[in-house]
């Protein structure tokens, strides 16, 4: 029983360590593919796009924290004449609420022109806002806007969906447990990325 037991420990440490290992490669990985092409709103090369990904929003339908602070700074490139519009991709129909008419009447609240503002409600996931940039708006240069541990992730995969991407970190005013809620969620997903990554890349060389 003593001999089963340890042979049971000595797999589950195994298989704990393995996983570990696979988050941390593919964490790094992701900050490789996306090194050099990551900016402040000054020195940021223009394009023709910003591209915000969507976020939670507020019981009051408002933008929370993640969500306003990505919003802020697509203002700001807009104002600074790095970019001539906006595509917010988000869940229209997201568990916390509608998270493109929440960034639609925030833009419009802070004097962005309607007409410079495209949606996208299907943005379900980051890999999705990049994809659908790609192929159903016709974007292939672009910024998208996300706070900075999760800014490698979106690089990557906006430039693996075919989109000549920058990044510029937008600002992070929020609870440490939100923080840290939302770091743990975005090392987590590291692998799907890479292995998404991957099989694009694959699919293209065959």
């Amino acid at each position: 029983m003593g001999e089963r037991l340890w042979s049971l420990l000595r797999g589950a440490c195994g298989l704990v360590i393995g996983s570990a290992l696979i988050v941390i490669g593919a964490n790094i990985r992701l900050r490789m593919l996306s090194s050099g092409h990551r900016f402040a709103v000054a020195t940021v090369p223009a394009a023709p796009v910003v591209i915000v990904p969507g976020a939670k929003v507020g019981p009051d339908g408002q933008p929370m924290a993640y969500l306003r602070g990505r919003l802020d700074i697509a203002i700001e490139l807009l104002r600074a004449g790095k970019v001539g519009e906006v595509l917010i991709s988000g869940d229209a129909a997201g568990t916390s609420g509608d998270e493109i008419a929440s960034m639609r009447r925030y833009l419009h609240d802070r004097g962005v022109d309607p007409t410079l503002i495209r949606a996208d409600g299907a943005g379900l996931t980051t890999q999705a806002t990049c994809e659908r940039a790609h192929r159903q708006f016709g974007i292939d240069r672009a910024i998208i806007v996300t706070q900075r541990l999760h800014a490698p992730r979106a690089v990557a995969l906006c430039r693996g969906a075919g989109i000549d991407a920058y990044g510029v970190d937008a600002y992070l005013e929020c609870r440490r447990t939100t923080l840290v809620r939302n770091s743990i969620r975005e090392w987590l997903a590291a692998p799907k990325a890479v292995a998404a990554l991957i099989s694009r890349s694959r699919g293209r060389n065959r």
